[in-house]
């Protein structure tokens, strides 16, 4: 049956809502804006709080028979080749753990590349799954991951041929695609099922000229982000899930066992409308997009001590397979200074937010939301960050190990060793130690420290030259990591 892609079905349920005059003895208490705060109001106006309705019994009946929400899934998944996709308003951290408990279960084993997104490490914690890590491809001399290679998951199968299945990340939140129909290949050579985390990877289903979206690719579970790359708002989340690996109703189970039980329409309506825009725009939308990403990339290129990474850097024998050149990545090693002290002095002097930095780049973002005025603000504020390189002063150096000294031994599994007894010992102490926490730089959320792993000097050092030179490390007990939370010896 063709489908009808200018219908948004959540969108349509929330008009006749306000048509009827629905009236709610139900929550959410403010009762269409009536009990809010005048403040509150004049903040974020009346509409977010005329839209924050019930799902069921109120956006649809208590017995959901106008099937709002799965008309509007069966939409979603016809847009993007799916065969079934599920929203959630739990941000993809969820979607990715839902993923990975539809494949495999406490006690058994998954692949996952070790670039994983700390809701994947979250996953593992709370599931007791073994993690088999397979390593991405690195480059060393730019000090940066790429996702895994193909025959990086076939070595791991043969030597682990009892996992349950595979998890890649791509692209990466860098612009970097995996191989994923080799990949996709190497699991269902073996039966078993791909789970791609393509949080990134909203708009890839909307045009050629981008990587291979993933169940084009063949992968059978996808995670999506819709309000990273796309127009939805925040903890927007999309699954989508094909063939016959994986029960359709096992991995709604998982998303039910983990996901709320009040989820926020706002959420829902701000997927159903990016589904319908994309469908009937997003071609010529994200078009233009490529266009205004070259045009950025060439002028920032030219400012002095500027270079943009493009699929020269990041593609090639032992690198990445694909790029997606939305996310603009700007090397400003001869500025002199790092991607910290950078995205502060942006923000305090063109209130400009940067997307990702580490020691040595920034990334801007690109959107189909952006224009030449944006990207005309962003130049104008590079040009001055150049100008003004000397007033940052000195960075303080980041030790940033070998591929080799940053990978340490998982010594026990992430789940026992985060419930472990713990303690907290200095940090100058802490090498030869289990870790009992993950130690996360954000952004990008890449853990680089994970429970269980047998701590080592290099990489605490790097970890606390980090914090020195600025690093943000959110989830670590004492983020200033003069203190490491380890297992305590018996």
């Amino acid at each position: 049956m063709r489908l009808n892609h200018d219908e948004a079905p959540v969108l349509d349920a929330l008009a006749r809502y306000h048509d009827v005059d629905e009236l709610g003895f139900t929550p959410p208490g403010h009762k269409q804006a009536r009990g809010a705060d005048p403040r509150a109001r004049a903040v974020l106006g009346d509409a977010v709080f005329y839209s924050d309705v019930l799902a069921n019994g109120g956006l649809d009946d208590r017995l959901t028979r106008a099937q709002v929400l799965e008309r509007a899934e069966n939409l979603m998944a016809d847009a993007v080749h799916a065969g079934h996709t599920f929203f959630s308003t739990c941000g993809s951290s969820l979607s990715v753990k839902a993923a990975m408990l539809a494949v495999t279960c406490p006690g058994n084993r998954l692949l996952v590349g070790r670039d994983a997104h700390k809701s994947v490490i979250a996953g593992l914690i709370l599931s007791g799954v073994e993690p088999v890590w397979v390593e991405p491809q690195w480059d060393a001399s730019r000090h940066i991951a790429h996702p895994p290679s193909a025959a990086a998951y076939d070595k791991a199968f043969t030597h682990h041929p009892d996992a349950d299945g595979a998890l890649v990340t791509s692209p990466t939140p860098y612009g970097a695609a995996a191989d994923l129909r080799g990949i996709a290949d190497v699991c269902h050579r073996r039966g078993k099922p791909l789970i791609v985390d393509e949080a990134w990877g909203a708009h890839l289903p909307f045009h050629e000229d981008l990587p291979t979206w993933a169940m084009d690719a063949g992968a059978d579970i996808c995670v999506t982000s819709i309000h990273k790359m796309g127009s939805g708002l925040e903890q927007g989340s999309v699954f989508h899930l094909q063939g016959d690996l994986i029960d359709p109703a096992e991995l709604a189970s998982r998303a039910d066992l983990l996901g709320t039980t009040s989820p926020n329409v706002l959420l829902y309506a701000g997927i159903d409308a990016w589904r319908r825009q994309m469908v009937q725009h997003g071609n010529e939308l994200i078009g233009r997009a490529l266009e205004l990403a070259a045009r950025t990339r060439t002028a920032i290129e030219g400012i002095v001590g500027f270079h943009v990474n493009d699929a020269s850097d990041f593609c090639g024998p032992g690198l990445a397979a694909g790029f997606d050149p939305l996310p603009v990545v700007m090397d400003i090693s001869d500025l002199g200074t790092s991607g910290y002290r950078a995205a502060d002095w942006l923000r305090e002097h063109h209130h400009i937010d940067l997307h990702l930095f580490d020691h040595r780049r920034v990334s801007a973002q690109l959107t189909h939301a952006d224009d030449e005025q944006t990207t005309a603000r962003l130049l104008t504020a590079l040009r001055d960050l150049t100008d003004h390189a000397a007033d940052l002063g000195n960075t303080p150096q980041v030790v940033v190990p070998s591929p080799a000294e940053l990978r340490m031994d998982q010594v026990r599994l992430p789940r026992d060793a985060y419930f472990a007894r713990h303690a907290k010992v200095p940090v100058i102490e802490a090498p030869g130690r289990i870790s009992a926490e993950m130690i996360t730089p954000y952004p990008p959320g890449i853990p680089v420290a994970l429970p269980g792993e047998r701590l080592t000097e290099p990489v605490l050092e790097y970890l606390t030259s980090g914090v020195t030179a600025g690093m943000f490390l959110p989830d670590a007990a004492d983020k200033r990591l003069n203190t490491v939370r380890v297992v305590a010896e018996s």
